[in-house]
């Protein structure tokens, strides 16, 4: 039988993840690779990739970067193709935007640039990875959100329906492809405290906001936990669904979320 810290250990492996320049994806990032985990990390804004790798300078792993567009289906093929015969054990997508639009703004363009992204993008990094271990099999973890399962602020209908996509396609993949040895799983993380949102809440005040101040408040009264999360409590379940601590779970939704679904 092994002991936890063999359980939780990533040594030996590689892990590539999408959308590492700050908030949720940097905290994996920096999980992973205290696990022991090689990383390929995956984003668009190059300069904060080499940030990060300097960063992971302390951890005795190996870091390769990649500025992919992942909204563009030609660059995500390119990736892989530079990947080439590189093993890669566990894949996370993490990347994407969610943007305020009231509904009736929408746009064609819009939608399609968050479609693109936050469920596209998901959807051929899963196709290739499956392909790539299509002998040998591995972890994806999917992130997707609590706004597909329980919308609760305004103008995130395109984000909250992307996100229903991902959950859809986590467990359609699980289903299909868990014999041939993948575990596919999602995370909902809700209430999660990264920079952006710390600074989504200074420009509000600034604003004076109402509105979106009362939002604010209501989902705060409405967490069981009485407070947002961290980066780091989303990290850590990612990190479990790709160990082996995880060895039955297939098509799993864990909410990360303060308790905010159970309320």
């Amino acid at each position: 039988m092994k002991s936890h810290q063999e359980l939780l250990s990533l040594t030996g492996q590689r892990t590539l993840i999408t959308g590492v320049a700050s908030g949720i994806g940097k905290a994996i990032a920096l999980r992973f690779a205290e696990a022991g985990s090689d990383l390929i990390l995956v984003d668009i804004h190059a300069g904060n990739l080499g940030k990060l790798k300097k960063q992971l300078a302390e951890f005795n792993t190996e870091v390769q970067t990649f500025t992919t567009d992942l909204e563009q289906k030609a660059s995500i093929d390119l990736l892989w193709d530079q990947l080439g015969d590189t093993p890669v054990h566990n894949l996370v997508n993490n990347a994407g935007i969610y943007p305020f639009l009231p509904f009736m703004e929408l746009t064609e363009a819009e939608l399609q640039r968050i479609m693109d992204l936050n469920l596209n993008s998901v959807l051929w990094m899963c196709q290739h990875f499956i392909r790539h271990n299509w002998k040998v099999g591995g972890h994806i973890v999917n992130i997707g959100s609590i706004e597909a399962i329980m919308p609760f602020k305004k103008d995130l209908v395109q984000y909250s329906l992307s996100k229903v996509g991902v959950i859809t396609l986590t467990r359609d993949l699980a289903r299909e492809y868990a014999v041939r040895g993948f575990h596919i799983n999602a995370i909902l993380p809700g209430g999660i405290m990264t920079k952006r949102i710390k600074r989504t809440a200074v420009n509000t005040l600034l604003r004076f906001e109402f509105g979106v101040i009362q939002d604010g408040l209501n989902f705060k009264q409405r967490l069981p936990a009485g407070r947002l999360g961290q980066p780091d409590e989303v990290a850590k379940v990612v990190l479990m669904l790709c160990s082996d601590v995880a060895s039955y779970m297939h098509g799993a939704l864990i909410p990360v979320d303060g308790g905010f679904l159970s309320a």
